[in-house]
């Protein structure tokens, strides 16, 4: 029967559906309705919302809430936190990313395991492994302050709470990438003499750079945007310590509803520039993809 494939196995034109598989018409309208629904009451009414409420007493008051000491001074620490952490990350995922998805060794499923970790620990809890090791009465707390080395409730702990929460970002975006892609190229490579940096900068490294991107966005909008580890390690020491995120906290909890919803209203930008970068990027992998599959089709042909 023309149209689509039957049980037989005789057929059709591509890309038809059998007609018992057809949903009809107002199914995929309720359903797209629900999706947009959804997404509109628990995604995009809450940011606009934020939006509005940081800009309620204008312009000029939006513009001193995000300006005055205590928020630049969390806006500098969060900046240098992700300074820091992100590029660290980044070393990390492309090292374990090559290492899982080029060589075979005993652990690989054991290293991937422990990758995902940070996904299934909640934040707070990371964030308390670091004061029992680092705190005062630590595991290696007297030894710390016998030296005079601050970590718990100063820049270090912070650096290290956010650390632990993204690293799983690059590394989780790159192994697919490279898993793909195989390590005939690199192989090839090798076989003429060539050496194992001169390999990684220019095979691997342009091969990976759209999901290397992609990953460093992540890992980077989630270091700026984290509260529940660095909470537990920072202190809270106003203008020294504290955040963005856990700023806009003690803002809200000091009834300083507009101030907080202003500083708030920069994660919820940074939000939107990682959506934008994130399609931008999706756009320009699948273009890629899209080019050589027409280019092995035509070399085919």
């Amino acid at each position: 029967m023309a149209g689509y494939v039957t049980n037989s196995g005789t057929g059709a034109s591509a890309g038809t559906r059998p007609k018992h598989l057809t949903e009809p018409p107002f199914v995929r309208w309720l359903l797209l309705g629900i999706t947009f629904l959804f997404l509109g009451l628990v995604l995009l009414l809450p940011l606009v919302a934020v939006l509005v409420e940081a800009l309620a007493k204008g312009f000029q008051v939006y513009v001193a809430s995000i300006t005055e000491p205590d928020a630049r001074a969390a806006i500098r620490l969060t900046l240098l936190v992700a300074a820091i952490a992100v590029p660290l990350n980044t070393l990390f995922g492309v090292a374990a990313a090559w290492a899982i998805a080029k060589f075979s060794f005993k652990g690989k499923n054991l290293l991937i395991t422990l990758i995902d970790l940070p996904f299934a620990v909640s934040p707070v809890i990371s964030g308390l492994v670091f004061v029992l090791l680092f705190g005062a009465q630590g595991v290696l707390g007297p030894w710390l302050q016998s030296h005079d080395m601050k970590i718990i409730f100063a820049l270090p702990g912070i650096v290290l709470a956010t650390m632990f929460v993204t690293f799983p970002f690059v590394a989780r975006e790159l192994l697919p990438v490279m898993q793909a892609q195989g390590s005939s190229e690199e192989e090839a490579a090798a076989s003429m003499g060539a050496g194992g940096w001169r390999i990684f900068w220019n095979i691997t490294l342009p091969n990976i750079k759209w999901g290397l991107l992609y990953g460093v966005i992540l890992c980077n909008a989630r270091a700026m945007g984290e509260f529940g580890a660095v909470s537990v390690v920072s202190g809270h020491i106003r203008g020294m310590t504290n955040t963005v995120p856990l700023h806009i906290e003690i803002l809200y909890n000091e009834y300083q509803f507009t101030a907080s919803f202003a500083v708030a209203s920069l994660l919820v930008l940074l939000a939107v520039a990682t959506m934008i970068a994130k399609s931008l990027l999706e756009w320009k992998t699948r273009s890629q993809w899209e080019a050589g599959e027409k280019g092995e089709h035509a070399n085919a042909n």
